[in-house]
């Protein structure tokens, strides 16, 4: 209950929401009174009436006469006529997530749902936030990319109350490891090798990679990387692999790309970067420095979004199918609500991801 522009029964019942989503209260189960929460949060009783109202209007509750109020089951809250498809992302505005949104889109508005969006730009308390409120109103599924997938999972019990109150849900990008749920995503490791591969087959030894770190797309990148590295028998330098955090990609990137590309000696000659938005920025530091691509530097993107061809260094880069993964989600999610027969479990697909190769790469000499 922090937000102290929202009404007061607001607050009340986004707080009570996410005691019934954290399974911190269970169906069945009697309320506090009117009168106990009411001196739990400084409240008059009237407003408490005014939330208790509410939530039994959309179903979170329902009283008996002369006993109290108690906690509906998931079985028996309300549904809608309109089928709604809830959909939290890490973060609307970036160059995937709108084409993976239009994907998923077009098939849901072809069987009747309508898309309800929310972000948790990158932020493991507002994902919670997201989740209380995509709970808190009728929906017939949700399509979800995790936060900082790599951090672990502090909002767990909010992802149980979906399996308990059986609202499907699908993850895209990356899951969380420990939820044995539907996903779509890409083989981000598989992605990393072929990067790391396609510059030793050209030559390369002195590979540098920069990885995100929080994410498990930048985790299986970096795996792919190192494995490449073993494979060819090629030595990989400590000091060539550098691990950032989300609020580290412009800082950390920058200053690691200055130290190691001012080397006089024992330079890298090749870079693979986490994605293409991360290769763009260090296109700048090559130019501060004086060195040109691919002349005395070879680069590979991942993603193969429009930055990779939006500057004078067109990129060699890895495929991300973002407008059909926003399909397969789509169609997955479809086949869950539906309780379609399946012949994959759990439910996924796995995109494979392809080398672009562009002018950002050549042989070593």
């Amino acid at each position: 209950m922090k937000d102290k522009q929202m009404p007061k029964y607001l607050q009340l019942k986004q707080e009570i929401l996410s005691w019934l989503h954290s399974g911190q209260l269970k169906p069945n189960e009697q309320m506090p009174s009117e009168n106990e929460i009411a001196e739990q949060f400084g409240m008059s009783r009237q407003t408490v009436r005014q939330t208790f109202g509410e939530l039994e209007q959309d179903g979170w509750l329902f009283r008996m006469q002369g006993k109290g109020t108690f906690v509906s089951n998931p079985q028996t809250q309300k549904t809608q006529s309109i089928q709604t498809i809830g959909v939290v992302t890490t973060y609307i505005s970036d160059y995937i997530f709108p084409l993976i949104v239009r994907g998923a889109e077009a098939v849901l508005r072809d069987k009747g749902y309508r898309l309800v969006l929310s972000s948790t730009d990158n932020d493991k308390q507002k994902e919670k936030e997201c989740l209380i409120s995509m709970m808190s109103q009728p929906l017939s599924g949700l399509i979800i990319e995790p936060t900082k997938s790599a951090e672990g999972n502090p909002n767990l019990s909010y992802y149980l109350s979906l399996d308990y109150q059986k609202i499907p849900y699908i993850m895209i990008n990356e899951r969380y490891p420990e939820m044995d749920c539907a996903y779509v995503r890409i083989d981000d490791e598989n992605g990393g090798f072929l990067a790391a591969e396609h510059l030793i087959q050209l030559g390369h030894s002195r590979i540098a990679g920069f990885f995100k770190t929080d994410d498990l797309q930048g985790v299986n990148r970096l795996k792919g990387f190192i494995r490449a590295h073993h494979q060819y028998q090629i030595p990989l330098l400590p000091e060539m692999v550098i691990g950032y955090s989300t609020e580290e990609k412009q800082t950390k990137t920058h200053d690691a790309a200055m130290q190691l590309l001012g080397q006089l000696e024992d330079r890298p000659t090749a870079l693979v970067c986490y994605n293409d938005g991360l290769a763009v920025n260090l296109l700048e530091v090559v130019r501060k420095l004086g060195l040109s691509v691919p002349e005395d530097l070879s680069m590979v993107g991942f993603d193969d979004s429009a930055l990779a061809t939006a500057t004078e260094v067109k990129l060699t880069t890895l495929t991300h199918p973002k407008t059909e993964m926003g399909v397969a989600a789509a169609d997955l999610l479809i086949a869950m609500i539906e309780q379609k027969p399946m012949n994959r479990s759990p439910l996924q697909r796995i995109f494979v991801p392809e080398l672009v190769i562009r002018s950002s790469t050549r042989k070593y000499n």
